[in-house]
């Protein structure tokens, strides 16, 4: 099939219009042209909100969570073999040091202890009749000795039978509150069953840690405050004791505090928001955190002068939460510009919508 000149001649002519039409069509076009923007329209000032430094307080204050752990802690049970015959405690009462709480049958240890008694109450008599006749010469000193010695013997064995008898006795180690008992009367027990828990809740401890580079920060007698979770009393208490090895998982340092309950109001295992006063500055220049742009050459912050924007470069020192301590590159009485800093550059033109006064902390 062929095709004639004038048909190709009109399809070169379609194809041209539709390529050049766009680059043609504004100057047929009675509309502006829209003003592409540029330097050549003009920079507008920038509004921000500033502050004017002073010095001020500042301190350092760091949250950690602890727990509360009893003064003292320990599971109940017997040193022997035997069958329980007396439980003498009720769940979740106070008891005091040496109260006996439950005891293991020991009459053939009581038999075994009469038994004794009375040969050791004969040997004393034979010590005696003994010692009249060696006084006189009657008899010889080996013959006094045998009679010391079966006495003496008797004794000790009195003395490990007692003991055996007081291991069939179970008594409060400390003073405290006991748990929830876990055996009953004629129940067979051994030093591996568990009786009871008790607990010492006046005072209590509490157990947190810090990360290592606050090591040198703390000591003992370092007071701290902390709240209980759903209740808004603040409780103070005391370091008593700083663990002296940084923990090589966590790079912390495990810390114990004391904090007196009297009435073991608050229970032991709760958890605690703990807050830490480490430093203070009386007269510090600190500025809001988010004013500081770090940079590669340092920390930088922008100030207002003479209507417009000039970058300084700072050094810092404490920070918190919220605010940073600069120890060079600031004066009291600069004007800090503190909202629209990703927009600044040095000789920018500013305008300050809310002035106000630095925080005092």
């Amino acid at each position: 099939m062929k095709f004639k000149p004038v048909f190709i001649i009109l399809v070169v002519i379609a194809l041209a219009g539709i390529i050049f039409y766009p680059k043609i069509q504004p100057l047929f076009s009675d509309e502006p042209e829209a003003p592409v923007p540029g330097p050549a329209m003009g920079t507008r000032a920038l509004n921000v909100e500033a502050i004017r430094l002073e010095p001020s307080r500042l301190v350092e204050f760091i949250n950690i969570p602890g727990t509360l752990i009893p003064d003292e802690q320990v599971d109940l049970s017997f040193e022997t073999t035997g069958k329980i015959v007396n439980i003498n405690f009720d769940e979740g009462t106070p008891v005091r040091r040496g109260q006996l709480l439950a005891k293991i049958n020991d009459r053939h240890l009581q038999a075994q202890l009469l038994k004794l008694q009375a040969q050791k109450k004969l040997a004393e008599e034979r010590e005696f009749r003994q010692r009249s006749l060696l006084s006189r010469d009657a008899i010889s000193q080996e013959s006094y000795d045998q009679a010391v010695t079966e006495l003496q013997s008797l004794e000790a064995d009195i003395q490990l039978l007692e003991a055996r008898i007081a291991e069939t006795e179970l008594r409060a180690p400390f003073d405290g509150v006991i748990g929830l008992r876990h055996v009953s009367e004629g129940a067979f027990a051994n030093p591996n069953t568990q009786i009871a828990r008790l607990i010492k809740n006046d005072p209590l401890k509490i157990e947190f840690a810090i990360p290592e580079r606050y090591a040198g920060e703390i000591d003992v007698g370092f007071p701290l405050s902390f709240v209980l979770d759903g209740n808004p009393d603040t409780h103070v208490a005391r370091v008593y004791a700083v663990d002296p090895k940084v923990d090589v998982r966590t790079r912390n340092i495990t810390i114990r505090a004391r904090y007196n309950n009297p009435g073991a109001r608050i229970k032991p295992g709760r958890f605690v928001s703990i807050q830490l006063e480490l430093a203070e500055i009386d007269d510090a220049i600190a500025i809001p955190s988010e004013a500081l742009i770090p940079e590669m050459d340092g920390d930088r912050v922008f100030v207002y002068r003479n209507g417009r924007a000039e970058s300084i470069g700072v050094t810092t020192g404490l920070r918190t939460e919220d605010m940073i301590q600069i120890t060079s590159g600031l004066q009291p009485g600069d004007t800090l510009i503190t909202t629209g800093i990703l927009q600044l550059r040095q000789g920018m033109s500013v305008v300050i919508d809310n002035l106000s006064e630095s925080p005092q902390i």
